[in-house]
């Protein structure tokens, strides 16, 4: 009988690849998404790969009780890989209680209802290599230190490492656990038929590259080219999605065959390679013979100088091994980003119907309002100060500051392209 994964936020940009490796190893699989940080565009590519017209797909909101009690009552779940979380930053310090409501209570609820499963369950947490902060030295293994968060965001994800981990030993062996740390997820399926797909202005590197060489954006920012770096820009580790996703199918196998060595375990996703920003800009130039106009900025407070994995546990524990290269993940997140160019030209979605105008214009608009109010408050800040502490950070103000304006001036050129797309496609459809 084959055995049935749980992958909640599923219809997401990790989650719809993690669902296709699953479905293509021989797992069945249950898709929950509330909908909230993505639309349907990746769940019916993933039908589309896999050929699974009937893949199961329940719209539901993980902080709901009853509605996670229901999910499990209907399904027999082997093991859950929980991704349901708000993930920006930047909105999880203007918004903490937001983030720490969602971020915990979803999970809570996850870990509540799955404990309680006859036979027991194995839950796979989506875990990030921010718990690490700026380490002491790289490359990061799983022994290295956790550092404070410097968000709400991350500290949600050392929170819920600990609520597992604390209630896996609690548990006497209904529930078995893996946190998978990421380090910094890009791509795109090599169907181009999933990818990412930010709302309003990106949050990652590689969508704004992919928007800015198109002619979405009109510049990239690269924010600080004066670190302690050979280019003077921050270092990544840039694992392709789909290495990540295949991940997620190791780890899960390992928990269904019972090889885990200890009932709480902790990999690091990564490809133990350093790319900087500057260098991942000029690989994604060449590969794909397009220029990406950009400019460097202030550094922004909080980034990290640098960190990379040492994925050598993952190896020769789970036997996974990242094998894609940065020129055939940047291939396909351009493939993808020219596929998306083409379904706005047809006025389509993935699923051939009619895109909501209305419904884009004020996800848009919505966008625009937060950033203008975020540009507004820092400006409020700012001039609150004393002549002093302006002149002590005055470089952390202008990073802040110049990001602030960025953003909101991006959100607003995203209301006039929704507006002025609509208007093309009623004129066509006018005309037609």
């Amino acid at each position: 009988m084959k055995k049935t994964v749980l992958v909640s936020g599923g219809a997401g940009f990790i989650g719809s690849h993690v669902t296709v490796e699953l479905l293509e190893a021989g797992y069945d699989v249950v898709v929950a998404d509330n909908f909230s940080n993505c639309d349907r565009t990746c769940f019916e590519g993933v039908k589309k790969i896999t050929g699974r017209e009937d893949l199961p797909l329940e719209v539901m909101d993980f902080c709901d009780l009853k509605a996670v009690k229901a999910l499990f009552g209907k399904y027999h779940i082997d093991a859950v890989i929980h991704f349901a979380a708000f993930k920006a930053v930047g909105e999880s310090v203007a918004k903490p209680l937001m983030y720490y409501k969602n971020n915990l209570e979803s999970f809570l609820n996850v870990l509540e209802v799955a404990g309680a499963q006859p036979g027991g369950c194995n839950v796979l947490f989506s875990s990030s290599a921010t718990v690490y902060g700026e380490p002491d030295v790289v490359p990061v293994t799983e022994n290295t230190p956790r550092k404070p968060a410097t968000s709400p965001y991350g500290n949600t994800k050392t929170m819920c490492e600990d609520i597992l981990r604390d209630t896996v030993k609690a548990s006497d062996g209904a529930l078995k656990g893996i946190l998978l740390r990421y380090f910094n997820p890009i791509g795109a399926h090599p169907s181009a038929l999933i990818g990412e797909l930010p709302r309003g202005v990106p949050n990652n590197l590689v969508p704004f590259i992919t928007q800015t060489a198109i002619g979405k954006r009109e510049c990239l920012n690269i924010f600080g080219n004066d670190y302690p770096t050979p280019d003077g820009t921050c270092q990544r580790d840039y694992i392709d999605i789909v290495d990540l996703a295949r991940a997620h199918v190791y780890a899960v196998t390992r928990m269904m065959e019972g090889k885990m060595k200890k009932d709480c375990e902790v990999f690091n996703v990564g490809t133990g390679r350093p790319v900087s920003v500057l260098e991942l800009v000029n690989a994604f130039e060449k590969v794909n013979g397009v220029k990406v106009p950009h400019k460097f900025a202030p550094r922004r407070p909080g980034d990290v100088t640098a960190i990379w994995a040492d994925p050598t546990l993952a190896n020769e524990e789970m036997g996974w091994k990242a094998t894609r290269t940065v020129e055939e993940t940047l291939k396909a997140a351009w493939a993808w980003e020219c596929h998306l160019a083409q379904q706005k030209e047809t006025g389509s979605d993935d699923t051939g119907k009619a895109t909501s105008l209305k419904d884009q214009i004020l996800q848009a608009a919505d966008k625009a309002n937060e950033a203008i109010s975020d540009a507004i408050d820092k400006v409020k800040e700012y001039s609150a100060l004393s002549p002093e502490e302006k002149k002590a950070k005055q470089d952390e103000w202008n990073s802040k500051l110049t990001e602030a304006a960025e953003k909101a001036s991006d959100s607003v050129k995203d209301i006039v392209d929704d507006i002025k797309e609509g208007a093309d496609k009623l004129f066509k459809g006018k005309k037609d």
